[in-house]
């Protein structure tokens, strides 16, 4: 592979590489780049905005992409960044790799279930757990006993609590009791 030779001899910043190149593809030239000049940083130059090719550009050692129908100046860009030890990817794949990875921590999220109660449900909670009865909490927050049973039954549900019992392992588990 010429281009590999030429950077183990000349050993430049960087190399701008074209995903598919005549005989060899772009990733090849990257990996065997990378094996014999492992300072020498790779943009990768391509026609194919696919999150496929992105990811296995960077996963052969590309320190950046850029978009064939991109400008000079973005591409000139894209090299200064590289060289400053930056990863570079052209706008409008920057922009769906961004919205992908807050889709991803929104969906990868799971909300504890203590954080989904209510600030009456939580001070209902703590009473219990301190072991006062739903009489003695309706009284100590001026609130009638259906109310208190209301609160409890939800509580019991959003934390998929079954009986007393549960609900005392889980105080201790969380460490509120």
């Amino acid at each position: 592979m010429e281009a590999a030779r030429l950077t183990e001899r000349m050993r430049p910043d960087i190399l701008v590489l074209d995903m598919l190149m005549p005989g060899v593809s772009g990733l090849e030239v990257t990996r065997e780049v990378k094996r014999v000049s492992p300072e020498s940083k790779v943009i990768i130059l391509s026609m194919y905005d696919s999150e496929g090719y992105v990811v296995d550009a960077l996963g052969a050692g590309a320190s950046g992409y850029v978009l064939k129908k991109s400008s000079s100046q973005e591409l000139i860009f894209g090299i200064r960044q590289v060289l400053i030890g930056k990863i570079f990817l052209s706008p409008p794949l920057n922009e769906r790799a961004i919205d992908a990875y807050i889709q991803r921590a929104k969906e990868s999220r799971t909300e504890e279930p203590y954080e989904t109660l209510t600030r009456r449900e939580r001070e209902v909670f703590q009473l219990v757990i301190e072991g006062l009865s739903n009489s003695q909490i309706a009284e100590q927050m001026s609130l009638s006993d259906r109310t208190v049973e209301m609160h409890r039954g939800n509580f019991m549900k959003k934390l998929g609590l079954r009986t007393q019992m549960d609900l005392i392992k889980y105080a201790v588990k969380k460490g509120m009791a």
